[in-house]
């Protein structure tokens, strides 16, 4: 047997292999952990930021999804990775372009994720897949290699090199197949998605079962971008959810409240996909945080500023409390976006007194400086991330901001380009 036909014999008793173990045994081979249940999805556009204590607010979250269209680069998209570093779940990336993908954020992602438009024309199914494994196998993979080796590839084993990178690299991503139901979002014109394309839940039921046995898609996702799908997404939902077996089934799309996550995970959602929502919270603690400059003349304590927090705004009308609400599992998401709210305008303040202390530092005195404070929000990263990770959590995001403060550039850990606060 010649070595061709030994490796499409191998071939084929791994995949008879994959479908005897999905099918007969019930076996789980799929990437995508099943104990998610809610995906926070971060933007890097430059408008979309975090909020300073966002290690908090992700820790109630299962995983974060990175990737966004508009203002996106592949610069942005590594340092909203390297703040997520600091996150207590997996990110993994979901690009909107080819060149969003770098090698740093594979080596921070937990997985690459690729859209496949279900119901959009050939061209978001077909020719943008395509367009990102020319990136891949002509661009991306070769830099990578060449930087591995030492020097540069050329002829034939070159292309077999690369050729490798770029399955090596698409093995190991996960597959999401989109059914695109608001013909209104940027998502329904990227892929050309109309009113004629939109899907009943039987025809979404088909696509789902294609994608899931022929595309062999790891996800399946109903997508109705900024707007609350309804009786229509949960009867799409249930239809499919009773046909596919190991696809994940995600839904996202105008998730703000408790009840409406709790509707579509009882179709039969995996997981629900939040985004928006979690950035207004960044702008909500910039607002607090500057009146809270005018209303104090020293740092008060906890207790007085999340009183103060409570006579200033409407807790349950918060971003905080409504993006913490669509997390089933949290009990009480009013108290817990008081107490984070209250810590994150605690840490700007003491930030900003620290800030005080120096004049114009440099970038390693900014670091000393910061290093021989404890911060008050050092603990509360300690409920979440283990003790070294707290302490390396407060003290990165705590140079990158006071670096700003001082224009001192982009020399320290992480950027705090994409955090949504300046100090004063």
């Amino acid at each position: 047997m010649s070595l061709p036909d030994i490796a499409s014999k191998l071939e084929r008793v791994s995949s008879t292999v994959s479908i005897a173990g999905r099918s007969l045994l019930g076996l789980d081979t799929n990437p995508v952990s099943d104990d998610w249940s809610h995906i926070t999805k971060v933007d890097p556009e430059g408008e979309k930021q975090l909020p300073l204590c966002f290690p908090l607010y992700l820790s109630q979250t299962s995983a974060i999804s990175v990737g966004g269209s508009r203002d996106v680069t592949g610069p942005r998209t590594e340092e909203a990775f390297e703040l997520l570093e600091y996150a207590p779940v997996p990110a993994f990336h979901e690009p909107s372009a080819a060149q969003h993908v770098t090698e740093k954020t594979r080596d921070h992602a937990e997985f690459l994720a690729i859209p496949e438009v279900l119901n959009g024309d050939s061209e978001a199914l077909v020719g943008t897949l395509g367009q990102g494994i020319e990136y891949i196998q002509e661009d991306l993979g070769p830099s990578m290699i060449e930087e591995k080796l030492g020097f540069s590839l050329d002829g034939g084993v070159g292309k077999r090199l690369t050729a490798f990178g770029a399955g090596y690299m698409l093995q190991d991503a996960v597959f999401e197949a989109y059914i695109i139901m608001n013909p209104d979002s940027a998502a329904a014109r990227e892929a050309s998605v109309t009113e004629d394309d939109l899907l009943t839940p039987q025809e979404a039921k088909q696509r789902a079962l294609a994608a899931e046995y022929h595309l062999e898609s790891e996800v399946i996702y109903l997508e109705y971008s900024g707007t609350y799908g309804g009786e229509e997404a949960t009867d799409i939902l249930e239809t499919i959810s009773d046909s596919v077996t190991w696809s994940r089934l995600w839904y996202g799309g105008g998730l703000d409240n408790r009840n409406h996550a709790k509707e579509v995970l009882e179709a039969g959602a995996d997981a629900v996909i939040v985004g928006d929502i979690f950035h207004e919270i960044a702008n909500e603690e910039a607002d607090l945080v500057e009146q809270a400059r005018g209303e104090f003349d020293s740092i008060p304590s906890r207790d007085e500023l999340a009183d103060w927090i409570e006579q200033t705004v409407a807790i349950n009308e918060t971003s905080a409390a409504r993006f913490l609400s669509t997390i089933v599992t949290v009990p009480d998401p009013q108290a817990r976006a008081l107490s984070y709210l209250a810590a994150g305008v605690e840490m700007a303040l003491e930030l900003d007194a620290l800030a005080e202390t120096a004049d114009e530092p440099t970038t390693d005195e900014v670091a000393h400086m910061v290093q021989d404070e404890t911060l008050s929000i050092e603990a509360d990263f300690g409920d979440v991330l283990d003790g070294r990770d707290a302490t390396a959590a407060a003290e990165a995001i705590s140079e990158a901001l006071l670096a700003e403060r001082y224009e001192l550039g982009e020399e320290t850990i992480v950027s705090a380009r994409q955090v949504g606060l300046s100090l004063s």
